[in-house]
């Protein structure tokens, strides 16, 4: 079958690199286009990016040039890795344009017609993209990843939501400078130190977590009652989010109930195949120091949470560890596993 034509928006930045490396091999989508700001359009991508990942930049795609990032791409489906200023604007006209539009921006997450998805999570929120079109007119379609923090905490709380009920949700994020972007934090300010500031993280966290959590009612998406509270800091790691839970539950799993249930956990028949699927969505870890980012982050190629430290809470239920490749799992990985969704679910055709 043929591979489905796909553009990156942002693709010289970091997560739009990540896009490029996720992508470069894929079975189902081949980069046929590249863009980017203004003032690099109509440049080679090699020459107008500063390559960070330690994999070499496809010369194919080096030879790339530069397009502006509106419609009249040769693409069908466009993965946008726009700053969300730029993204609220930009992704609107490629959808209502008639392309697929799997975003990792913040622009549109919380709009109650487009899906925020995590496909191990909710993959029946796609069930959002009807009204989406029918009520804005657009013969293409927009779908969102959540916030890489969100997605460490979610994935861990997902299982134990569905088995036990969850009420009450403490968290707290060590994240990773990559989760800035490049040149990210300067590094007088997270060597040898913690900040205990993330802009706009804790908010995210906190929303995002009942939106995903939520089910569909109608036609229409209803969100958790889920009580959140969220704390978030950067720490000087390069990649890998870390987010500790506590948690307490309509019914009150014992640890060992909750082990099992997170060992168990599975996808929905239709993610299990996908090619960026991992074949177990949460790795669960029995040593009393793990999970951590440097040995735990590329678990199953860096799409996996890890989770860890699962025991009982004397002010809650539960607590534990999750661990996820922030700009893989938690950025460009994600949406890539959004889009493959999409051609599953009958949204694009080979």
């Amino acid at each position: 079958m043929r591979r489905i034509r796909a553009a990156v928006l942002g693709a010289t930045g970091a997560v739009g690199q990540q896009f490029i490396q996720l992508l470069a091999a894929h079975p189902w989508f081949e980069i046929c286009a590249v863009a980017a700001s203004e003032r690099n359009t109509g440049r080679r991508y090699g020459d107008a990016c500063r390559w960070l990942l330690p994999s070499s930049l496809p010369t194919e795609i080096a030879a790339l040039e530069l397009l502006p990032a509106r419609p009249g791409i040769d693409a069908e489906v466009v993965f946008s890795a726009l700053p969300g200023e730029e993204a609220l604007e930009i992704e609107a006209q490629f959808a209502r344009a008639g392309y697929v539009v799997c975003s990792n921006a913040s622009a549109h997450r919380l709009e109650p017609d487009v899906p925020l998805i995590i496909p191990e999570v909710n993959a029946d929120h796609l069930g959002l993209i009807a009204g989406q079109r029918a009520g804005r007119g657009w013969s293409g379609l927009l779908v969102t990843s959540p916030n890489c923090t969100t997605t460490t905490a979610v994935m861990a709380a997902k299982p134990l939501h569905d088995a036990f009920g969850l009420r009450r949700l403490c968290m707290m994020s060590m994240q990773a400078v990559s989760g800035a972007g490049y040149p990210g934090v300067a590094s007088l300010d997270i060597l040898d130190n913690v900040v205990p500031f993330v802009p706009g993280e804790e908010a995210k966290m906190e929303r995002e977590t009942c939106v995903l959590l939520g089910n569909m009612v109608d036609g229409a998406r209803q969100e958790a009652e889920i009580v959140i509270s969220a704390q978030a800091n950067r720490v000087p790691v390069v990649h890998g989010h870390t987010v500790c839970l506590a948690m307490e539950f309509a019914h009150k799993p014992e640890p060992d109930e909750a082990t099992q249930v997170l060992r168990d956990y599975r996808a929905p028949d239709i993610v299990r195949t996908l090619p960026s699927a991992p074949a177990c969505p949460i790795l669960v870890r029995e040593e009393r120091d793990r999970p951590q980012p440097r040995l735990d982050r590329d678990s199953e190629h860096g799409m996996a949470a890890t989770v860890g430290r699962i025991r009982a809470c004397p002010v809650m239920h539960l607590r534990l560890v999750s661990v996820i490749h922030n700009t893989i799992r938690g950025a460009a990985g994600g949406a890539i596993l959004n889009a493959e969704l999409l051609l599953a679910s009958g949204y694009l055709s080979r």
